[in-house]
């Protein structure tokens, strides 16, 4: 009887502890977890700050060339550009306040939309050296951003829009070779207008040809500036890379059309908000070439300081062809005077921005 019953207690122990080792088993199988097939790597996030100077055609077309094209390297490079865009509107005060938030944030490179800007970033970073990388430019080594256009020497570099005034004013003569006055219209504060108007000057001095002066700091100065040059007697109206005039140039451009007066322009955006004739650089690419320098630096670690500033081919000429009609100029003669003048001739409409052309 005792036999038999310590056989059946030792049947039931082996196989209790056959269907725990089975469970554990079963278990242990369960809870191993599938193997991670996925490949995927954690972005790289770089913090990128972007002031404009003001609010216009050119440089609103420049800031969003610069943040398409960032977006598109960061997909490509599986990187993020993670950008804080603000715009001073020709303030000081906010401009420095915008730096000063930039620097907070603890961006890894500022971008300066136009050379106030850009000076302001220069005096900023200073002493911490964060890189700036500047746009639209027209003359860094005269206003002291650069050492030289090849090794700018410290921690800003970038694009410039540079001028060749000559080249604007061969137009002038082309289209109307007895222009007998030609009115400056600029603004005296402006750093990106002092040496085109002194190359205009100089240049319409060794050219016997008179002109006459106009300048303004805001919109209602610019107009009473346009219509002092309509009262002078202008044969034409030249004016540089001007924020100030670009800005107002919605304002002016009847008045001066209506008179009778083609304004010659250093940017597509004047002919694209009324000037008779826009003549430059492609801000859409300067602003994709700006986001590459900047993508360069970040990036592939490229120093600002060996980094040539970037200039481009100005022999672009945009004529706004319902100006050349209130002119009452024919554009087929207009495009054969300016043709061997030019790499290209191209027309435009006029509207308040280049995304309003569809």
């Amino acid at each position: 009887m005792k036999k038999n019953t310590m056989k059946k207690l030792m049947s039931l122990v082996l196989s209790a502890a056959l269907a725990l080792s089975l469970a554990a088993c079963s278990g242990n199988k369960a809870e191993t977890p599938a193997p991670s097939t996925s490949d995927e790597v954690e972005s790289t996030v770089y913090k990128v700050g972007i002031c404009n100077f003001v609010d216009d055609a050119s440089l609103n077309q420049i800031v969003e060339n610069i943040e398409a094209q960032l977006d598109s390297i960061g997909k490509a490079n599986n990187v993020t550009f993670d950008i804080s865009y603000d715009n001073c509107n020709a303030d000081a005060a906010v401009l420095n306040q915008i730096i000063a938030n930039f620097m907070a944030d603890e961006v890894d490179l500022m971008v300066a939309v136009a050379t106030p800007v850009a000076m302001a970033m220069q005096a900023a970073t200073e002493d911490n050296q964060i890189p700036v990388v500047f746009a639209a430019v027209s003359d860094p080594l005269g206003a002291g951003l650069v050492n030289s256009l090849e090794a700018p020497g410290s921690n800003l570099t970038g694009t410039s829009d540079y001028l060749d005034t000559n080249a604007v004013l061969n137009l002038i003569f082309a289209a109307d070779p007895d222009a007998a006055t030609v009115g400056l219209l600029y603004d005296q504060g402006q750093d990106s207008s002092a040496a085109p108007i002194a190359d205009a000057k100089a240049y319409l001095d060794a050219k016997g040809v008179k002109y006459i002066e106009r300048t303004g700091t805001n919109n209602d100065e610019v107009l009473l500036a346009a219509q002092a040059l309509v009262a002078d007697g202008v044969d034409a109206v030249f004016t540089p890379t001007d924020n100030t005039i670009m800005t107002a140039e919605l304002s002016i451009y009847e008045t001066l059309a209506a008179a009778g007066i083609p304004h010659y322009t250093g940017a597509d955006s004047f002919a694209l908000n009324g000037a008779f004739l826009g003549y430059g650089v492609d801000y859409a690419n300067l602003g994709v070439e700006t986001a590459n320098m900047v993508s360069d630096i970040l990036v592939n670690g490229a120093d600002p300081a060996a980094t040539a500033v970037k200039t481009f081919d100005n022999g672009t000429a945009t004529v706004n062809t319902e100006i050349c009609d209130a002119l009452g100029l024919d554009f087929a003669t207009i495009e054969a005077a300016f043709a061997p003048l030019c790499t290209k001739v191209q027309t435009i409409t006029t509207a308040e921005s280049f995304s309003d052309l569809g």
